[in-house]
């Protein structure tokens, strides 16, 4: 495991949320997404598995709302891998089912929200800062 970034406390009252910027994963090992996400018990939880060239896949297992944000500089992808994750935008909500993904340009002010537990992955370039620019 590589330690190129370091955690954002789950403890920090503005953004109480587990995020674990680290990448968990080297290239050639396999990345066991069900395994981690079973482990999870936080109700909002964020951690980089892999990097791929200048993007990173992140694990994703969430209930309840993150904050409005946006990413000035660049794209989020999401991709529903168990459950249902809503993607509010300032003019409509889009609610994403087990294995469909939508991309949220960069630029476009956004607020995830999951009503039961979902587990996400997101594609994001690397220097993106989770909580928003």
């Amino acid at each position: 495991m590589s330690s190129e970034k370091s955690a954002v406390p789950s403890s920090d009252k503005k953004y109480p949320y587990a995020t674990h910027l680290d990448i968990r994963y080297r290239p050639l090992e396999v990345v066991d997404v069900q395994r981690l996400a079973d482990a999870v018990t936080d109700r909002w939880y964020n951690q980089t598995l892999c990097k791929v060239n200048d993007s990173v896949v992140r694990l994703g297992v969430m209930q309840g709302e993150y904050h409005w944000h946006k990413h000035d500089d660049l794209d989020e992808f999401f991709y529903v891998v168990e459950g249902t994750f809503l993607i509010d935008l300032e003019d409509r909500t889009v609610e994403l089912a087990e294995r469909q993904g939508l991309v949220v340009p960069k630029g476009v002010v956004h607020r995830t929200r999951a009503l039961e537990k979902a587990i996400i992955l997101m594609v994001e370039g690397a220097g993106i800062v989770p909580t928003g620019d």
